[in-house]
């Protein structure tokens, strides 16, 4: 079985930062595309950052500039860096990653993390 686990969530002023991880273990051959999505109360979920097994990335306006996702592949982890955060980043972030668990399965399936709670005060 997959599981990705995210950490580094909390509460920050606005202005401040924070830096979350997601770490995926378990039966893994290959990762390819990983991400950050986000939900706050009331909303749909929307993508935040995206990074390829290349590392090209990709953001939405609303960050472009304040947030920048990394991976190290060694450690099959994604961060997503949060910096100059606003009450409006206030949401529960999730981790997904499109894995394909076997050398002998050319399938990729899609993971979700639990999600981390980030909270920005103003």
């Amino acid at each position: 079985q997959v599981q990705l686990v995210e950490s580094g969530g909390g509460l920050v002023q606005a202005g401040g930062s924070l830096r979350l991880s997601c770490a995926a273990s378990g039966s893994i051959f290959r990762i390819n595309a990983m991400n950050w999505y986000r939900q706050a109360p009331g909303n749909q979920r929307e993508l935040v950052a995206t990074i390829t097994l290349g590392g090209s990335t990709n953001y939405p306006d609303s960050v472009k500039g304040r947030f920048t996702i990394s991976r190290d592949n060694a450690k099959r982890t994604v961060y997503l860096q949060m910096n100059s955060l606003k009450p409006e980043d206030t949401a529960v972030y999730y981790c997904n990653a499109d894995i394909q668990r076997d050398v002998s399965d050319s399938r990729w399936y899609s993971y979700w993390g639990q999600g981390t709670q980030v909270a920005v005060s103003s």
